[in-house]
């Protein structure tokens, strides 16, 4: 960020404005580093300028105040010469004090030269000067800095409303704090950090800036942890930190580290702790009291239908989710569970279950398969459970974003359960001690005997599956190609 004297408004490269052929201007003393930038134009033949100059300025002057000692090629002679040194010395001297960037000297109409002494004032101070022609007007100038500065800003706007769309496309995908802080290290030019409330590092994209950086970093969001401020910034080994608080409790911090700080910097971070703050932020209130009772009390040993009142709910469907992606995090498994309108999710390694009100209508979602359950009361949540889960096979089987349990009476209905799930137990005991061979039944017979899409909805090579259901056919000692076998066995598989 500027220093607060230095006017709100973009720098404009010194570089920029002695590229302009229009302007003819010519840098002939002091440092020409390609950081020199300028955030003012302003003129005046002040002896001490220092009292108008508010910093960052260009400052144009066609030499009116220099005193008559000098001669007409910008020099002096005799005992005047130390003189004209100080003079120049203390002009320069006060309006570097005064935090002026640029001097511009114009060489009409009072001079033919640039002064000798004023060139080596500004050597002297590290003030860069620059020679204006008799044909370049100081308005001109002025107009050129404004051009610039104008082109400028419609730069920095577009930058940062690029960065603000591609921050909130990022926070929609089914990885959102890592696509955030991918999204953010690019758009700077660095790294960005998520770090946890305590001090641990929880996520990170970017180039790695080294020991030195990771560890400063590190400690800048200890002190905004510490609530000593909600933003802290500093610069180590060439690099510009800056630290964020999320949210106002959570603890959460976001640290960026960047080789440059450019324009627009500080409100792209900005709009990435905010997507941020909203992905780590959990929400305290009277739902979240009741969800947390009812927890307590399925704890302790009450039936889900006891506990339910508390959630504000009489039926319920069951949602079983698969990100697209390679792995999901929890951050993203509950941004899902928002989307869907639900906070009661949970992660099981690479599937989401959401428990969801029946009264909301649940729809695909970009970056996720998803099978869904039967409108159930709390009783049955066990059952509709099972539902989403072979809702889901079959989505991932037959590619498509989204499924739902077909609901209606069966043959296996009329079968007094306690009885039917005896005989199923004992049907299918010579395979329920590996895992893998009923659920590979499962959904080989779900998906009609297609290798390939059972493949697909186990997420297993086709000649697995064969291996598996050849097992299964040793094992169970029966004809997998007889329909009434599998008929049998689909009932039994159902009921487990």
């Amino acid at each position: 960020m500027p220093d607060p004297a230095v006017p709100p408004t973009p720098p404009v490269p010194l570089t920029a404005l002695l590229a302009r052929e229009d302007l003819a201007l010519r840098q002939i003393a002091g440092p020409s580093e390609p950081d020199i930038v300028i955030h003012w134009a302003h003129t005046s033949e002040m002896a001490d300028p220092y009292p108008y100059l508010l910093g960052g300025e260009l400052l144009l002057t066609a030499g009116v105040h220099i005193p008559e000692a000098a001669g007409p090629d910008g020099g002096a002679s005799g005992p005047a010469t130390s003189r004209l040194e100080e003079y120049f010395d203390g002009y320069v001297s006060r309006i570097v004090a005064a935090g002026g960037a640029v001097l511009g000297f114009g060489l009409a109409p009072v001079h033919d030269t640039v002064p000798r002494a004023l060139v080596a004032a500004c050597e002297a101070h590290g003030l860069p000067l620059v020679e204006v022609p008799p044909q370049t007007t100081f308005s001109g100038v002025a107009r050129a800095v404004w051009q610039l500065m104008a082109q400028a800003r419609h730069t920095e706007l577009r930058r940062v409303t690029e960065a603000q769309q591609s921050l909130a496309a990022a926070a929609s995908r089914p990885d959102p704090v890592p696509s955030v802080l991918r999204q953010l290290a690019r758009r700077t030019g660095g790294r960005a950090v998520l770090y946890g409330p305590d001090g641990t590092r929880i996520a990170a994209a970017g180039s790695d800036p080294g020991a030195a950086v990771r560890e400063a970093l590190a400690g800048l969001a200890r002190i905004v942890t510490g609530r000593s401020s909600t933003t802290a910034t500093d610069t180590v080994a060439g690099t510009h930190l800056a630290a964020y608080a999320l949210g106002a409790e959570e603890g959460f911090v976001l640290g960026v580290a960047a080789p440059r700080r450019e324009p627009g910097d500080h409100t792209i971070a900005s709009v990435a702790a905010v997507l941020l703050s909203l992905l780590t932020g959990e929400h305290h209130s009277g739902t979240g009291a009741a969800r947390s009772s009812a927890l307590v009390r399925l704890l302790l040993g009450s039936a889900p239908e006891e506990v339910a009142p508390l959630l504000g709910e009489e039926r319920w469907v069951v949602v079983h989710a698969r990100p697209h992606a390679e792995v999901v995090d929890a951050v993203a498994a509950a941004a899902l569970g928002a989307a869907l309108g639900s906070s009661l999710v949970d992660l099981d390694r690479d599937v989401v279950r959401i428990l969801v009100p029946a009264g909301r209508d649940v729809a695909a979602q970009p970056g996720w398969t998803l099978g869904v359950s039967a409108a159930v009361t709390p009783r049955e949540w066990a059952d509709a459970d099972a539902q989403a889960g072979r809702a889901l096979a079959r989505a991932r089987a037959t590619r498509v974003p989204l499924a739902h349990h077909a609901a209606r009476p069966t043959l296996a209905d009329l079968v007094p359960g306690d009885e039917a799930e005896a005989y199923a137990r004992t049907l299918l005991a010579p395979i329920t001690a590996v895992p893998a061979l009923p659920e590979t039944l499962r959904a080989w017979l779900s998906l009609h005997g297609s290798w390939d899409r059972t493949a697909v909805a186990l997420a297993v090579h086709r000649n697995t599956v064969r291996q598996r259901i050849a097992r299964c056919a040793a094992l169970l000692g029966a004809d997998l190609d007889d329909p009434d076998v599998r008929m049998e066995l689909w009932f039994a598989l159902r009921l487990l």
